[in-house]
């Protein structure tokens, strides 16, 4: 159990007396201490699985940890986020402690905000909500109630949108309303299970007796509420271990605070404290500009930073990029991604993260424009797909049967049982010709079968019905495989995971740190967050910038603060073969790519702005800039033309196996049916027409414009 643990990692997993405080850095293997642990102690009879709460703060990281310790020999120990642990407890005492059913829990806060606001004679538009249910979810998991929030604001110095006198008001009447209705949220969980082990001491030491052993994953990001709960479950028992790592606190806006953290030794006197220091997942190259990022930082997290180092062989410097404006920024970062996968990164293994969802968008449509598959992160929840729950019932009535299927007779592998009984749901091994439901439908299928593939060389001997057990526990935990494509997310959703390559994008002050970071606190967490951001890479590890945000905007724009002094050169510009073309400069000793066919057609540093050709206004959103008129404005379109040009689009992707979007997205269709483009100039001064989809789809575009049929089989080579 404890082969291929380094010394570190073996203190970990064989400290048992008192309580135990794991230092663990970014990638230095801490879910492997911590499983090995608890697997450990299960082994050798120090611990008893059912006597053991393992404690994190996502539905995934519980999955893999479940996962894991199954592997490991421990399948009985609990782990469970906070919320999940409470609710499991708080449904089961509370018919002893407070009487009927638990009330019901209400799926989202909003509309009882927005309800609770008008009966206050306050009118919230969408952001406003949205502002508003965050403090009222600040305040439950700080432990604030109404009647001290305006006064706690003041105190804590903590910005808000609105008069907090106002939104205590709100909040006020939120909780009226809950009351009425008998209904309570997400919050209340936890609220209710601490008041009930607070005030019921027989329950308490009933939830004690069955809990021995608590282990806290990501320490660093419990609140003052879910700090009290965990008092509340170990009592004055000392067989705790938490982990964490203060340099990624990151969450402060939810109530979460590395001070439990920073001050377990003065609440644990006798405790074990291990750090982990030794990163396996990125090169000494990563390793040495996320060291540089923490050794700048200031305040209490700074203090307890922990120094990386690497343990892998050397990999590629950082590469530093300067851009003109946003759109060039967005094609400049698809360019290279579609270069990594040519070279062989898998298109799964590569990430663009950025600082707010609203920079989502351009980057969808720049790895559109450049045929590159993307997917969201956040988007719908894999496991609440139609396709997958008639796939899980396949496969369960599969593996009830076992012998007894025709289907499967003879078939010894899982995987291939899988792919028998998939196949009868409509897999194939090949894709389907072009996009739409059908290729969402095989996607879906195909991560299905790569996941029942990882789980047999993990478990050779796992049958049919431990896949089904599996999924099972995946789909209440929303532990989603992976589906193949470049992810897009925001830096405060991609902690935790991890990719080969990642693209760290829109890194201009204002953005990052975030215009409305003004303390030295605030801005420490925004430096933080690109640490988290950076150490998300294994091996390529590429950081860019805009001066402007719109073609032809002034160039007022700088890098973020983080990065003086990291970069090679001192912060020296040197412009590149792509910086005339492609509005781009690259930093330090990275090889410039030659730009070459790859170069947008339209991209100059001498452009002025972008306007609408129906009002006259500067255009600025990059959905405005494609179609070059407001989204508002009146569209001239030509229906006909535009629906030929979606006939054509969907041929031309069945023909290249690839989702339609690759081919051209809607709005670049819509812009093109409007505009009308009578030569290969104005058809490439449309923006999405970048030059290599000028050269392959330019000539049929042009056709049909002309009126000429190309939507039908032929003619479209």
């Amino acid at each position: 159990m404890l082969d291929g643990l380094d010394p570190e990692q073996r203190a970990v997993a064989t400290a048992f007396q008192g309580p135990v405080c794991v230092l663990a850095g970014a990638g230095t293997g801490k879910t492997r201490a911590l499983t090995h642990r608890v697997a450990y102690g299960v082994r050798a009879g120090m611990l008893q699985p059912g006597s053991v709460l393992a404690v994190t703060f996502t539905n995934r990281a519980a999955g893999e940890m479940r996962g894991r310790l199954r592997q490991l020999g421990a399948g009985g120990v609990q782990a469970r986020t906070f919320h999940s642990a409470a609710l499991r407890q708080l449904q089961f005492f509370w018919p002893r402690a407070v009487g009927g059913e638990l009330p019901r829990i209400v799926d989202r806060k909003a509309p009882l905000v927005a309800e609770a606001a008008a009966r206050c004679r306050l009118r919230l538009d969408r952001g406003e909500l949205r502002e508003v249910t965050g403090e009222i979810e600040w305040a439950k998991v700080t432990q604030t109630v109404p009647a001290d929030y305006a006064a706690v604001i003041a105190k804590s110095a903590r910005e808000t949108a609105r008069d907090p006198a106002e939104t205590a008001q709100v909040y006020a009447m939120y909780e009226q309303l809950k009351r009425d209705r008998s209904v309570i949220d997400f919050e209340d969980v936890l609220l209710l299970t601490v008041a009930i082990l607070q005030d019921r001491h027989d329950i308490a030491d009933q939830v004690r007796s069955q809990y021995q052993h608590f282990v806290v994953d990501e320490y660093q990001d419990v609140s003052p509420l879910q700090q009290r709960l965990l008092e509340l479950w170990v009592g004055d028992r000392e067989t705790l271990c938490v982990v964490g790592d203060a340099s990624q606190t990151i969450y402060s806006f939810t109530g979460a605070t590395p001070e439990h953290l920073i001050n377990f030794r003065t609440r644990h006197p006798n405790a074990t404290v291990v750090k982990l220091v030794r990163d396996y997942r990125s090169t000494p190259q990563v390793v040495h500009l996320a060291n540089g990022l923490l050794a700048q930082a200031r305040g209490r997290a700074a203090e307890h930073r922990l120094e990386l180092i690497s343990q892998r062989a050397k990999g590629p410097e950082p590469v530093y990029t300067e851009y003109g404006d946003e759109p060039a920024e967005a094609e400049g970062t698809a360019r290279r991604i579609r270069d990594l996968i040519a070279a062989g990164v898998p298109a799964g293994e590569i990430a663009v993260l950025f600082r707010i969802n609203a920079q989502s968008e351009i980057y969808e449509q720049a790895l559109a424009d450049a045929g590159v598959p993307y997917q969201l992160r956040g988007a719908e929840r894999f496991f609440e797909r139609q396709e997958v729950r008639e796939a899980g019932a396949a496969l369960r009535g599969a593996a009830r049967f076992g012998g007894n299927d025709a289907l499967l007779d003879g078939m010894v592998e899982l995987p291939s049982q899988v792919r028998a009984v998939l196949s009868a749901k409509g897999w194939t091994d090949q894709p389907p010709a072009g996009s739409g439901p059908v290729r969402d439908r095989w996607e879906s299928l195909t991560a299905l079968v790569r996941l029942a593939e990882d789980f047999a060389a993990a478990r050779p001997q796992a049958t049919l019905a431990d896949l089904v057990t599996e999924l099972d526990e995946r789909a209440a935990a929303q532990h989603a495989p992976t589906v193949q494509g470049v992810t897009l997310a925001s830096l405060h959703a991609a902690k935790g995971l991890e990719w080969d390559a990642v693209f760290l994008v829109g890194l201009a002050e204002g953005t990052m740190p975030i215009t409305y970071a003004k303390t030295e606190a605030q801005i420490e967490e925004e430096r933080r967050l690109l640490y988290v951001g950076v150490t998300r890479a294994r091996v390529h590890l590429s950081l860019s910038w805009a001066l402007s945000r719109a073609p032809g905007g002034r160039p007022s724009r700088k890098a973020t603060r983080f990065l003086q002094g990291l970069r090679p050169g001192g912060g020296r510009a040197t412009w590149t073969a792509a910086s005339g073309a492609g509005g781009s400069v690259e930093l330090g000793a990275a090889t410039a790519r030659a730009a070459g066919d790859e170069k947008p057609v339209r991209r100059g540093r001498d452009r002025r702005p972008a306007r609408c050709r129906v009002c006259g206004r500067t255009l600025t959103e990059a959905g405005e800039m494609k179609l070059m008129r407001c989204e508002d404005c009146p569209s001239d379109m030509d229906e006909a033309l535009y629906e030929r040009l979606h006939a054509w689009r969907e041929v031309r992707a069945r023909e290249l196996g690839q989702p339609a979007y690759c081919v051209f997205t809607d709005k670049t269709l819509i812009a093109i049916a409007e505009t009308v483009p009578s030569d290969e100039r104005e058809l490439a001064g449309i923006s999405g027409v970048v030059r290599r989809k000028l050269t392959r789809f330019g000539p049929d575009v042009l056709a049909i414009c002309a009126g000429e049929n190309r939507s039908g089989e032929e003619g479209t080579s």
